[in-house]
């Protein structure tokens, strides 16, 4: 399927490390899923015409595994694919987030595409 990349600079001055955690800083699982979820988005609107009259919502984050900590200093690699084609306004896609060529998390997205009002 369709396949798109992402880079991500992970900082220390992002305000989540003041709290997650202090003197241990791990960049929260959640935002490593929003990262590949928005360079999903990219992926999915890259097929449409007039990608700037939708928005992608993200319907289903499945089988998503955390295989290393992401710390200030990484840069993430973000790769989706599609798995299933655009059909009827739902796309299935298998996202994978690397630093270097360490596999650091991964899981399947499914998303909604939506005309904006």
């Amino acid at each position: 399927g369709e396949k798109a990349v992402g880079i991500k600079n992970v900082t220390f001055n992002e305000l989540f490390f003041q709290g997650h955690f202090p003197d241990e800083p791990v960049m929260p699982g959640v935002l490593i899923v929003e990262a590949m979820a928005q360079a999903g988005g990219i992926l999915i609107l890259s097929t449409v015409d007039e990608p700037e009259k939708y928005s992608t919502y993200f319907l289903k984050i499945d089988k998503v595994k955390f295989k290393a900590k992401v710390v200030p200093g990484d840069t993430l690699l973000l790769k989706l694919e599609m798995t299933e084609a655009l059909r009827r306004g739902i796309v299935s896609m298998y996202g994978q987030a690397f630093v270097g060529s360490r596999l650091v998390a991964e899981g399947e997205l499914v998303a909604q595409v939506i005309k904006n009002k």
